[in-house]
């Protein structure tokens, strides 16, 4: 047989630090509880075993405590965000048949190793899953560690682990009783590290055997001073490092096998928290009655049939509601009335008579790509559902209702229609009380009508110009591996980080940050440090550049190439927190452009014959945003003057006549105006314009008093948003900002910086979003052979015909620049061109 053991609060605790910040609609934070699940499960279905037990300290003094004091005296408590969570993980475990084994007097690691001895002396196997190195211990030939780490975990037996120590795992309780160990404040002997307990202990195998010898031991005489003096605290470090093995755990095998499930307890619980993806991969079924206690009124069963043709005008007396996937679903009335007649579809979408959709961008593609167009729309839920809680992973109607409150029967044949409609009343009061109406009506609905035409049309590409372009880029790849290869002295992998670092590190003999279990860090942080010492780093940073042109933007574009030539990008409304827009397949959004070389992309996305490309970007709409909200004098003057306001603010922060502003000044200050609006300190700033904190810190303190209504705005905001827990744009858009109420320093922190960015980050998105409206209905009313087909950040593209050019430049113009009035005008140039690249110019 085959057991898993869990160390349980060393897990939990890697997901609640390895996580970000997850909150259910209600505030009540969910990181931990889906680390955790995700770790455990994926060992789960990895090991397969027959056993599983979780193993969790409890919150009394152990007899570790009792003898000595000092013992784990420098810990803090639990956070509360993780405190909250500890039972709800336990309950789930026990929810789902897991053994959860927590003993009176002693720690978690005393019964991992108890029970891995118990399973191992029965001939059976043990795994164990940590995140603490103390239970390498615990190895043996029938017990495995799983060491979790942040980013991965990795299997230690005994060869593996005296590989990486050079050790047998019993020794490490050895080497720690040497060493010490700060986290658990463990002394060990004073003055004596890791290596040399290492190198100790691999010559004496133990603390016995080296005290037995010490007298004629072949030590410098500083060692063995260290170690005669600290005698006593050794053999006392090494009773504290030893885990117990024979704790009074359950002493049967059969202790351990799966107990019954309540899977009814545990969806209840997982729907509870919001945690509707682990619903699923547990394979759960999500009750009848979820969301169903807290709603007094009774639910309407309603009857199911076929849509008929005469069914159309019934349904168009009153407001309907619909779920369009490959047929649909339209509740009226007391019935619900399915269809798979596309022509039937057609023509209820195409009625005005009014109606709610759960999601509407594929009713609007269907009707788009078959000449129709979707009347009547009233509401759409799923973007209702985004606007109340921009932090959901989706927007499924199974999970709107579960946060809602809205009764939702898994087990009935339509459980989506027979929810909508109350679905749809809960979500449009949720919304109008929320202040978010007109955010929903005015912009997000609209909207969704322009990303699906979008979508539809495309843009064209020039496949034959991006295959010759990743010709050329494996042919600049090949000749920096050569070059590579050389000032290595031999080939490797150029993109495994373990055998770069040994190249780099361990052969050419490079300054090196510290080594972790996987080897040297080689990230483009550590290697851009590295530049000026060794040409061969410009050479890898060249060649991740190119490979990932490569693989990404070459050979992903090309695969995402319809047979008409053009590429559809999906456009997400509900995605990002910030309210920006996202896409995929291909994500236009990161196509690369700080380079050159990323620029040339755009010379592949191209006008259909007889076409030219209309290109416009917002100018600095965020520092015009921040301007306008904060109602900073100094900084709407140089936007109202027409004044380079990175020049401007250079002068102001320098103490400086504009014209004596040099290109390295006005790097500096453009860097804190964008800066700022990130919440950037002294230290991330010095990095960035490479000079001295101190110097970074001056230039903030300097741009604050030049600008001093914008640290008044940020300020402000950030007092509002530990208040209420949110921000709002301009536009009543709200971001909850769960972060702000960490008891962890860095979580909290960058809750104050998101708190600072969101409202001008949320009200640009929101601003780029009512120029698309707007210049899809002016193009639309003008009745002008162009149209929009791109969004990518700040930036809209239209396709138009050469006869409507005009017409069309002078609509996109106007319509960006006049989608908003603020206290400083929102600039946008037209270029245009047959290329996305000459456009852009």
């Amino acid at each position: 047989m085959r057991i898993l053991i869990v160390d349980g609060n060393s897990i939990l605790n890697r997901a609640f630090y390895g996580i970000k910040v997850l909150n259910s609609s209600k505030g009540f934070p969910t990181n931990a509880v889906t680390g955790f699940m995700n770790i455990f499960l994926k060992e789960q279905e990895l090991l397969a075993p027959d056993c599983t037990a979780v193993a969790f300290d409890l919150p009394e003094k152990t007899f570790r405590h009792l003898k000595c004091d000092y013992y784990k005296a420098n810990r803090h408590g639990m956070p509360d965000e993780l405190a909250m969570q500890l039972p709800k993980v336990k309950e789930l475990l026990s929810n789902l048949g897991i053994k959860i084994v927590e003993l009176s007097g002693y720690e978690a690691d005393d019964v991992l190793g108890s029970v891995s001895k118990l399973f191992s002396d029965s001939g059976n196997e043990a795994y164990v899953l940590t995140g603490d190195r103390d239970s390498f211990q615990l190895i043996s030939d029938r017990v495995t560690v799983r060491f979790s780490s942040m980013r991965e975990t990795l299997s230690y037996d005994r060869d593996k682990f005296f590989e990486a120590y050079g050790v047998e795992p019993l020794q490490l309780i050895d080497v720690k009783a040497l060493m010490g160990d700060s986290s658990d404040n463990i002394p060990g002997v004073a003055g004596i590290g890791e290596k040399t307990a290492l190198t100790l202990i691999k010559k004496f195998g133990s603390v016995e055997n080296l005290y037995e010898n010490l007298e004629h031991a072949d030590l410098s005489a500083g060692v063995k001073s260290k170690l005669i003096n600290g005698r006593d605290s050794a053999f006392e470090s090494k009773w504290l490092a030893t885990i117990v093995r024979d704790a009074p755990i359950p002493e049967k095998i059969e202790d351990y096998l799966p107990g019954q499930r309540d899977e009814q307890a545990a969806s209840k619980l997982l729907t509870e928290l919001e945690c509707f993806k682990l619903i699923d991969r547990l394979g759960l079924k999500r009750s009848a009655n979820v969301g169903a206690e807290k709603s007094s009124e009774p639910r309407k069963e309603l009857s199911v049939r076929e849509l008929g043709r005469d069914d159309l005008k019934e349904i168009a007396k009153s407001e309907s509601c619909f779920i369009l996937d490959d047929d649909i679903e339209i509740v009226s009335g007391d019935f619900i009335y399915t269809s798979s007649d596309k022509e039937l579809i057609l023509d209820y979408l195409s009625d005005g008579c009014p109606k709610t959709a759960f999601s509407a961008k594929g009713a609007y593609k269907l009707c788009f790509e078959n000449g129709r167009e979707l009347g009547g729309l009233k509401f759409i839920c799923d973007l209702a559902g985004y606007l109340l809680n921009s932090q959901a992973s989706d927007y499924t109607i199974s999970n709107l209702c579960a946060a809602n409150s809205v009764a939702y029967n898994e087990d009935s044949p339509h459980p989506g229609a027979h929810a909508l409609p109350k679905l749809r009343d809960v979500l449009k009061k949720g919304v109008e009380d929320a202040g978010m109406a007109s955010l929903l009506y005015d912009i997000e609905q609209p909207l969704c009508e322009v990303l699906a035409s979008m979508e539809v049309l495309g843009v064209r590409v020039d496949s034959d110009g991006i295959r010759s372009f990743g010709d050329g880029l494996k042919a600049d790849i090949s000749e920096l591996e050569e070059r590579i290869y050389l000032q290595a002295g031999r080939e490797f992998n150029i993109s495994s980080p373990k055998q770069l670092g040994e190249v780099l590190f361990d052969e050419l003999g490079l300054p090196k940050g510290k080594k972790n279990h996987r080897g040297y860090s080689t990230s483009a942080e550590v290697l851009e440090e590295l530049l000026p010492i060794h040409p061969i780093i410009q050479d890898i940073l060249d060649y991740r550049t190119l490979t990932k042109l490569l693989s990404t933007y070459v050979d992903g574009l090309l695969a995402e190439v319809c047979p008409d030539g053009r590429v559809r990008s999906e456009f997400k409304q509900t995605e990002t927190r910030t309210g920006r827009i996202s896409s995929s397949n291909p994500n236009m959004q990161n196509i690369p452009v700080r380079k050159e070389l990323g620029r040339n992309m755009r010379k592949f996305f191209i006008a259909a014959e007889g076409k030219t490309l209309l290109d416009a970007d917002y100018s600095q709409i965020e520092l015009r945003v921040l301007a306008s909200m904060s109602g900073d004098k100094n900084m709407q003057e140089a936007f109202l003057s027409g004044a380079d306001i990175h020049t401007r603010t250079a002068s102001q922060v320098f103490g400086l006549p504009e014209e004596f502003v040099d290109s390295d000044m006005r790097r500096a200050a453009k860097a804190v105006n964008f800066g700022i609006i990130y919440g950037i300190g002294a230290f991330s700033l010095s990095k960035d314009i490479n000079c001295s904190v101190a110097d970074a810190d001056r230039y903030i303190k300097n741009y604050l008093g030049t600008y001093p209504m914008i640290d008044e705005f940020m300020k402000k905001t950030v007092e509002s948003a530990e208040k209420t827990g949110y921000v709002t744009t301009l536009f009543g858009r709200r971001r909850y900002i769960p972060e702000l109420k960490a008891s962890n320093r860095n979580l909290k922190a960058f809750g104050r910086r998101a708190a600072m960015n969101a409202p001008i980050q949320g009200t640009a998105a929101d601003i780029i979003k009512i120029a698309m409206i707007r210049v899809y209905r002016r193009l639309k009313e003008e009745n002008l052979d162009a149209k929009l087909i791109l969004q990518v950040h700040d930036e809209l593209i239209v396709e138009t015909s050469e006869e409507c050019k005009e017409a069309a430049a002078k609509a996109l113009s106007e319509e960006m620049q006049q989608a908003v009035k603020m206290a400083v005008p929102l600039t946008a140039e037209v270029g245009s061109g047959k290329s996305w690249y000459d456009a852009k110019g």
